[in-house]
């Protein structure tokens, strides 16, 4: 199964590819949409619908994972994010892929086995899980890496319900 982590943003969308089977999990892209900050948000929404798209075409994943909003302090920053959001989560649907989504203590629960894990944590254990000689770059490309980790978790356990 190919799942396609997104780490939604609208500064930085963080994305990774996996290859799930077998009990066993590879890493086979990750990366991320960068928007200039300059650009109306509009102009920035409808680079990260396109670049999804064509990611989603290129790809043809299996399902898609993608992590819930957390609000911390900033809500302006979180608005900007929901709207990036909503054009990650349309693009899937439009392209007939399904999508699923995680909140990030379900992230860290499923990569680390606490959900209350540290974010050092959680990107060590995705390279661990995965392989990885070092930890991808940018940070948001480790974090998709790690809601499709948890997708495939979570997509195999019996408690699912789904597997």
């Amino acid at each position: 199964m190919r799942i396609l982590g997104i780490d939604p943003g609208f500064a930085i969308v963080g994305f990774g590819l996996v290859e799930a089977g077998r009990g066993r999990c590879a890493a086979l892209r990750c990366g991320a949409i960068n928007t200039p900050a300059g650009l109306p948000l509009p102009t920035r929404l409808l680079q990260i619908a396109r670049d999804m798209e064509t990611l989603l075409e290129q790809f043809r994943p299996d399902a898609m994972a993608v992590e819930e909003l957390f609000f911390n302090t900033n809500v302006t920053t979180g608005i900007g994010v929901a709207q990036a959001r909503g054009v990650i989560l349309m693009t899937a649907e439009k392209l007939e892929v399904p999508i699923f989504e995680y909140t990030p203590s379900q992230v860290k629960q499923a990569v680390v086995g606490y959900g209350k894990a540290e974010k050092r944590q959680v990107m060590d254990m995705t390279r661990r899980l995965l392989n990885l000689k070092e930890l991808p770059r940018p940070d948001d490309a480790a974090d998709a890496l790690a809601v499709a980790l948890c997708h495939a978790r979570s997509s195999t356990s019996l408690l699912s319900g789904r597997g």
